[in-house]
């Protein structure tokens, strides 16, 4: 199973999580979060997110979830691991973190496409004004 870990500005990994495990009624395993706190070491992070990684990856791979290109937890991950086995993306919201756990009994390209997907449908305009007297 592919191993998940959210490097994420502080809390934003950790509020997933749980917005994750209210959805699936408990916290999926393989799932983890590291925040990063304002001013923390590069170094530091990456030997956190290095050790997460290694825990996470039972032999299947780990995809590695941060919240916005440029920051410290994405300039982190091109470090990480090798390509084979660890792939990472950027834009985390809800919908990209349900479906890569929905999906994640497949192989680790798979779930980054299916990850990437449900991103993509789940940005989507709600529009709610009343229309009078619309067809």
């Amino acid at each position: 199973m592919i191993g998940i870990l959210l490097l994420t500005h502080a809390p934003l990994g950790s509020a997933f999580i749980q917005a994750a495990a209210h959805v699936f009624r408990g916290v999926p395993e393989r799932l983890e979060a590291i925040d990063v706190l304002a001013d923390q070491n590069i170094d530091d992070v990456l030997d956190l997110a290095r050790t997460a990684t290694q825990r996470l990856n039972d032999g299947s791979g780990v995809l590695v979830i941060t919240d916005v290109m440029g920051g410290t937890p994405s300039n982190c991950c091109r470090q990480i691991g090798e390509p084979s086995e660890v792939a990472v993306i950027a834009g985390l919201n809800l919908p990209m973190l349900l479906r890569a756990i929905t999906y994640r009994h497949d192989n680790l390209d798979v779930v980054v496409e299916m990850a990437l997907a449900g991103a993509q449908s789940g940005a989507t305009r709600v529009d709610n004004r009343i229309r009078l007297g619309a067809p």
